[in-house]
C-alpha cells in the first residue's frame, strides 16, 4: 500500500473511531457447520465547528459536544469546499470470517485494498475498504476449555476461544482455517442547513 492510500484509510478510520458513535453498534452472527461470521457496523454524524485551512486541520463535533481535531491530508480531494456547519457522516463496518478447512493447502495471507475518492469540485467524502485472507493451521485443540491454537503463514500463533459445542466438535489437531477479514468506511459531508 503506497503512503498516500495509508494517509487516506488512516484518516477515514480516525473519523468511523473517533469517540462519534451516535449509534450504538449493530453486530449480526451468522452460525453453520464449520462456519461463523459476525458483522459489526457503527454510523456517526458530526458537525464542523473548526477549519484551518493552512494547516488542512478540521474540529468536528458529535451530538454530544464532544470535538475531535482531524488533519486531512493532501490525497483528499475538495478540502476548500468545507464549510463550517457542514455535516460529516461516517460509516464504519467490520466482518470477520472464520472456516473451517479439511485438507492441507499451503499457509497463506494476502490482502486487497479499494479506495475511491468525491470528484473534483464535490464535497469531500470517499469510502475505503480493505479485505485481508490468512489460511492458518490447528495446532491444539482444548475440548475442556474450548481454547483452539491456530498457526499463520509467519509462524505467529493465535488461541481463540470457540464457544459454542458443536462447532467445537468439528475442529481436531492438523485441521486448517480460513479467516477473512474485512472493514470498510465511508464518509460524506453535506452542506449546513441555509439560516
Amino acid at each position: 500500500m503506497t503512503n498516500k492510500k495509508l494517509i487516506i484509510v488512516a484518516t477515514l478510520a480516525a473519523l468511523a473511531q473517533a469517540g462519534f458513535a451516535e449509534t450504538d453498534p449493530s453486530v449480526a452472527i451468522k452460525s453453520a457447520p464449520g462456519q461463523v461470521s459476525v458483522t459489526g457496523s457503527v454510523k456517526t454524524t458530526s458537525t464542523v465547528v473548526g477549519i484551518e485551512a493552512d494547516t488542512r486541520t478540521v474540529w468536528l463535533k458529535d451530538a454530544k459536544g464532544k470535538v475531535v481535531q482531524l488533519v486531512v491530508g493532501e490525497e483528499a480531494h475538495n478540502f476548500s469546499q468545507l464549510k463550517l456547519g457542514d455535516h460529516v457522516t461516517a460509516e464504519y463496518t467490520q466482518a470477520l470470517t472464520v472456516t473451517l478447512k479439511k485438507g492441507s493447502a499451503p499457509l497463506s495471507a494476502s490482502e486487497s485494498q479499494n479506495i475511491s475518492r468525491a470528484p473534483l469540485g464535490a464535497k469531500p467524502g470517499g469510502t475505503a475498504s480493505r479485505e485481508v485472507t490468512v489460511m492458518a493451521n490447528v495446532t491444539a485443540v482444548n475440548h475442556q476449555t474450548g481454547l483452539v491454537t491456530l498457526r499463520g503463514p509467519q509462524g505467529n500463533s493465535l488461541d481463540l476461544i470457540v464457544q459454542d459445542p458443536d462447532q467445537l466438535k468439528l475442529i481436531k489437531k492438523g485441521d486448517q482455517v480460513q479467516v477473512v477479514y474485512n472493514e470498510a468506511v465511508a464518509i460524506s459531508v453535506e452542506p449546513a442547513a441555509v439560516k
